[in-house]
């Protein structure tokens, strides 16, 4: 008998892996525990969101007026203190008919910070431009030549105070990190013994000490009148703690290179710096991306505590605003929300600027 065609019946189709569905699938609802906890955190939010939004939306009130706030209080938010008081929080206790000088020296050190992370603006003029800006930040802050007023640096405060010492705190910590992680690794006694107590001791006390050192007690240690300004030292004392756990990270990724690639640079007659510079700190810097950007994040919130020896940053100035005036004091959660909000702009655009790079460095590993 001849064989005949018999058509199979038609299967359905597979599983979607893309969209909204499957991403809801695989995330949300994997399996009985991550089903429960979705469901766990659906009904919080419907418990705690409906309140919540009735306190910041419905019943906020927004317009600068303290006896409405004060009408509103336990059942709106007064947004008022923050169209009040923004200025002060902002430029903290900066001369307010020279606040436009904050305002474009900040607008400069951000735009010169994003240009710097877009790789298209890596060419050999980006480095001239750094050594332009920054002396017409510093310039605009403190004036005293080309016809404009002398601010004193303990005047400085808010954003501007803020994004400067994390900028280069990070910008001088990063450089000495490596050269630290490189000296911790080193063949030589003496280097490598320096590195070890400068790393241990800095990391076994808080910055707050640092902070405090830096300001307080080194100053007794000099002539009077030959201390330096209370920003510098500062600044050094969040650059040398930055730098110190910086190296702990970057002396990570050094341990994962081979040794054998050394090894084969050695023998190509690569000197030492040759072989840091073009095989080993390439990769190690690569596989310790997201420690590095974790490790500047931190930097951008820790300097909040420089309050404590008297500069006035992001924070220090909302504690002004709302502490030098009676009718706004008691809405200071609010002031902290705005705050809170500052902080996590800047800290989130680090992040997902920290993924971007990791996505470009794996990109030579795809297969």
């Amino acid at each position: 008998m001849a064989a005949t065609f018999t058509p199979i019946t038609p299967r359905p189709a597979p599983i979607r892996t893309s969209g909204a569905a499957a991403w809801a699938r695989a995330n949300l609802f994997g399996n009985w525990m991550s089903t429960a906890a979705t469901v766990v955190m659906v009904l919080l939010a419907f418990w705690l969101v409906p309140p919540f939004l009735s306190w910041a939306v419905m019943n906020a009130v927004v317009r600068p007026d303290a006896d409405a706030c004060q009408a509103a209080r336990g059942v709106g938010a007064c947004w008022g203190v923050i169209t009040e008081k923004w200025r002060f929080i902002i430029f903290g206790r900066y001369p307010f008919e020279s606040q436009w000088r904050p305002e474009v020296a900040t607008i400069l050190l951000l735009g010169l910070l994003v240009v710097s992370c877009i790789r298209a603006f890596w060419k050999a003029w980006l480095g001239i431009v750094w050594i332009l800006v920054v002396p017409v930040f510093f310039w605009l802050m403190g004036g005293g030549y080309f016809g404009l007023s002398r601010v004193p640096t303990d005047s400085w405060g808010g954003l501007p105070l803020t994004i400067m010492l994390a900028t280069f705190g990070i910008l001088f910590a990063f450089p000495l990190s490596i050269l630290v992680a490189l000296g911790r690794r080193s063949n030589m006694p003496a280097i490598r013994t320096l590195c070890v107590l400068y790393v241990e001791l800095i990391r076994g006390v808080p910055l707050i000490s640092v902070l405090f050192m830096a300001s307080f007690l080194f100053p007794l240690f000099l002539p009077v009148g030959k201390s330096p300004d209370v920003l510098l030292r500062v600044l050094v004392g969040i650059t040398l703690f930055a730098a110190a756990y910086l190296a702990e990270i970057v002396r990570g990724g050094l341990q994962a290179i081979p040794r054998g690639q050394v090894e084969a640079a050695q023998s190509l007659g690569l000197s030492y710096w040759q072989t840091q510079r073009k095989i080993v700190l390439p990769q190690a810097l690569a596989l310790v991306v997201p420690g590095i950007m974790n490790s500047f994040i931190s930097i951008f919130k820790d300097t909040s505590l420089v309050t404590i020896v008297s500069l006035y940053e992001l924070t220090g100035a909302l504690g002004l605003a709302l502490n030098s005036d009676a009718n706004w004091r008691p809405f200071k959660i609010e002031g902290y929300f705005f705050i809170v909000l500052v902080y996590f702009a800047f800290c989130f655009a680090m992040s997902r600027y920290s993924l971007w790079v990791e996505k470009r460095l794996s990109a030579s590993k795809s297969r």
